[in-house]
């Protein structure tokens, strides 16, 4: 291991650099520093040198041009195992730069301040820093390069212990400024890629680029023979799945991501209390009440048997008594905002159900749009789609009744309730519910007849009557016929976004079968 004999800080962000110069004086490493930096450490009293007097090259171009120079580019660069690269910086009076402390001009920070000019980001793109953050981390065989304040702590324990970095830590760091440096082209990317000659962006640039962090890798993927790994947005909305803690249980899959993902998004669209249980991607019961256990009790009931190893999603603290109700049935994944300590003893007996932790985002139960996904992206062979969210949030002013007969207070509750769980539902969709609560749900069929015959099969199954029950479906009806299916059923009120050139056709079969039904002007199609 090389010992530290000089190192270079130059940061924007001057979070606990003083207290890390202390650290390094201490040690005694030279310090070498630029700007604002190096006048903040010597008004702490440390002893540095200005690069502009290490390098006899004055700052210019307002800081543009300050570390830019041979004498910083070959301290960070020689190769110290190589003669013809000792023998070079001796001829030119070059010394080596050891440790190098460096986070960037906050682009990302400016470009997402309201009112952000084309001139206030490209003032912000840093160009010195980059560049010997890329030398540092290239040479990292020889030199340490920190890009974040997190680092400090561990750089120092390692120093005072060892006197110098081991290659485990070099690399690491070198692979985390890397990751730095290309984070921050991808953001600078996106936004002038967006950027229009009016000074407007566009939604959708002519580039785009992922930058997404690993959380963990998985045991296998959707199958066994497939590998996988789980991971998040480089900065994470509050209150979405990746910010969950897990409290017990075995390792998340594959599919337990994907289906917890489901069941959370879903559970909080309600601003009441609410359970959702997921199998395989779709709702099996969804239910509002006064409190977890009756939410839970109303879900299972939509479905028991789909329900045995499904994910279960809460939107408020699961208490004791909800606990003991899931507790009796397999249940793979269970998420919620909080769990009571009494909860949590429930389930250490049984080891292997996974409890999820995912805190409520700013503002509360009543604030759960926050957190959404702005953009949906599914990957097609050597490409991929982007769209915006279906984040479309429906108000009862925003229904058409259509019919001779319009729903009451109490089907327009449930016709409400019904339109939220169908987005939610692979298409072509079709939900049953009455009182809050789903009664039979029919998915991801080719046919919407076929989905609204499987409805009303799954809820005899399940012993649930539907006389008298509301539907949604997440599109237009094409024919008259998928509206009679629903009407045998013995549904009274539906919901749907109208605009099939059958509508009157579809329309006067409600009134034959005396149906009131509304339209909202917009699908729900979930592919």
């Amino acid at each position: 291991m090389r010992r530290v004999r000089q190192a270079l800080i130059s940061v924007s962000d001057k979070t606990g650099i003083v207290e890390l110069a202390r650290a390094l004086h201490a040690l005694d490493i030279q310090l070498l520093s630029t700007g604002g930096t190096a006048k903040l450490l010597a008004d702490a009293g440390l002893p540095v040198i200005e690069v502009s007097a290490h390098t006899g090259f004055p700052e210019m171009l307002d800081g543009r041009v300050k570390t830019l120079h041979p004498t910083i580019h070959g301290g960070l660069l020689a190769r110290r195992d190589l003669p013809e690269h000792r023998a070079a910086l001796e001829a030119h009076g070059i010394t080596t730069i050891d440790l190098l402390v460096v986070n960037l001009y906050p682009f990302e920070a400016t470009v997402a301040k309201p009112g952000c000019t084309l001139d206030d980001a490209i003032e912000n793109i840093d160009i010195g820093g980059p560049a010997m953050v890329r030398s540092a981390a290239k040479n990292w065989r020889d030199v340490g390069v920190l890009t974040d304040a997190s680092q400090y702590p561990l750089v120092l324990d390692e120093l005072r212990s060892q006197g110098a970095l081991s290659d485990a830590t070099r690399f690491a760091l070198s692979v985390a400024a890397f990751n730095r440096i290309s984070n921050y082209d991808a953001a600078i990317s996106d936004y002038l890629s967006r950027l229009q000659p009016d000074g407007t962006q566009s939604l959708f640039g002519g580039q785009t680029n992922g930058r997404f962090v690993k959380i963990q890798d998985l045991r296998y993927g959707e199958n066994p023979h497939q590998q996988a790994a789980y991971y998040r947005d480089l900065n994470p909305a509050p209150g979405s799945l990746v910010t969950g803690q897990q409290l017990q249980g075995k390792e998340l899959s594959y599919n337990n991501i994907a289906d917890a993902d489901a069941a959370w998004e879903c559970v909080k669209s309600f601003e009441g209390p609410a359970c959702v249980i997921v199998k395989h991607a779709n709702p099996c019961g969804v239910a509002t009440g006064d409190h977890p256990l009756d939410c839970y009790r109303k879900a299972f009931s939509t479905d028991p048997i789909s329900a045995f190893g499904g994910i279960i999603a809460f939107n408020r603290t699961v208490d004791e008594a909800a606990a003991q109700a899931v507790s009796k049935q397999f249940v793979e994944v269970l998420i919620a905002p909080g769990f009571s300590e009494a909860a949590l003893a429930v389930f250490k007996s049984k080891a292997n159900v996974r409890l999820l932790q995912i805190a409520l985002p700013p503002g509360g139960e009543s604030d759960w749009a926050r957190g959404q996904n702005a953009l949906d992206i599914k990957r097609v062979g050597s490409g991929m789609l982007i769209q915006t969210a279906d984040n479309h949030v429906l108000r009862e002013s925003g229904l058409k009744v259509v019919t001779q007969r319009a729903p009451d207070a109490e089907q327009l509750r449930d016709l409400m309730f019904a339109w939220t769980v169908a987005k939610y539902v692979k298409s072509n969709a079709i939900v049953y519910c009455a009182g809050g609560m789903t009664l039979g749900i029919g998915a991801g069929q080719m046919s919407r007849l076929d989905s609204a015959r499987i409805a009303s099969i799954k809820a005899d199954a399940a012993g649930l009557s539907l006389r008298g029950s509301v539907v949604a479906s997440d599109a237009f009806f094409p024919f008259r016929d998928g509206l009679d299916v629903l009407a045998d059923g013995g549904a009274a009120a539906v919901i749907q976004p109208g605009g099939s050139v059958r509508d009157d056709e579809v329309i006067a079969a409600a009134n034959e079968r005396g149906i009131a039904m509304v339209f909202t002007g917009f699908r729900h199609f979930r592919h």
